[in-house]
């Protein structure tokens, strides 16, 4: 089965989230659970709990459709106590946020070494604060986002996700999610279905394809191997729409949120229709 969505407001209220999606024909979403921009935020009450968990059972959804995404402030490899610590709390809150909402994986980016440390040391990093949140905190899983290796993120190969996840003590609760921009932008070329193919075994035979747990659709602005993350909507970048079309039709995607993060969200419905044909070919 396919899930296709987008990553939906969740303003004035998480659960708004689920009404947004099924709005726009989604089968799965994405979204924030508090303000991406701040570290913390006061804890969710057990109504606002109850009415998100109330929604998605109106709206069709259930955890394994879902793919909430934590601050993009956090950062798990920093190499300063402070920000590391800062980053560790709010990275906790965060999963413990899902767990009341009774969602089973968070997506996040990995971390930066900031040119401060080696990206091992770094990388360690990440998967030590893996294990602290896993520690304190029952049912989610850690999903790690790849990078597109702007500046000094980690996270842009496929052995930097194999190292941390190889580090992360309770194996099932920790994955991956793949970001098709972030991706290319990477180096991996995703502009035909033989070069999907053979880029998709090649993450198979560094960090196995059973810790995949989502995927993010969005076509590149930028260049292969250009390291910049700038999405564009499906068809209109320089990945093209033949790779989308591999993900819609492999059966290696099966059972996962598959979310868009294009910036025109007037053409969310458009695309998801499109990828819903794809899949029932």
């Amino acid at each position: 089965m396919k899930y296709f969505g987008a990553h939906v407001s969740a303003s004035g209220g998480v659960e708004n989230a689920p009404h947004n999606a099924k709005a726009i024909g989604a089968t799965a979403f994405a979204l924030f659970t508090k303000n991406q921009r701040q570290w913390l935020a006061p804890a969710l009450t057990q109504e606002q709990c109850e009415r998100f968990k109330q929604a998605c059972a109106e709206c069709g959804y259930a955890p394994h459709q879902i793919l909430p995404h934590d601050s993009y402030l956090i950062n798990l490899g920093h190499p300063e106590a402070e920000g590391l610590d800062k980053s560790r709390e709010s990275f906790f809150e965060e999963m413990a946020r899902c767990q009341a909402l009774g969602l089973d994986r968070l997506n996040f980016h990995p971390g930066s070494h900031l040119n401060k440390i080696t990206s091992t040391m770094s990388l360690n990093r990440i998967a030590d604060s893996i294990n602290i949140a896993l520690e304190r905190t029952e049912g989610v899983t850690a999903v790690i986002e790849n990078t597109a290796g702007q500046g000094s993120n980690l996270g842009f190969a496929w052995e930097h996700l194999a190292h941390i996840i190889d580090r992360v003590e309770d194996k099932s609760r920790v994955g991956y999610c793949i970001d098709t921009c972030h991706s290319f932008a990477a180096g991996y070329d995703l502009t035909s279905a033989e070069s999907c193919a053979k880029v998709f075994a090649e993450l198979d035979s560094v960090v196995s394809l059973k810790y995949l747990r989502g995927i993010h659709l969005n076509d590149a602005l930028k260049p292969l191997g250009s390291r910049v993350d700038r999405h564009a909507p499906l068809g209109q970048g320089t990945i093209g729409l033949e790779c989308f079309k591999f993900i819609a039709t492999s059966p290696i995607f099966d059972n996962i949120p598959i979310v868009l993060e294009t910036p025109d969200e007037s053409l969310w419905p458009q695309e998801i229709e499109m990828l819903k044909k794809w899949a029932a070919q």
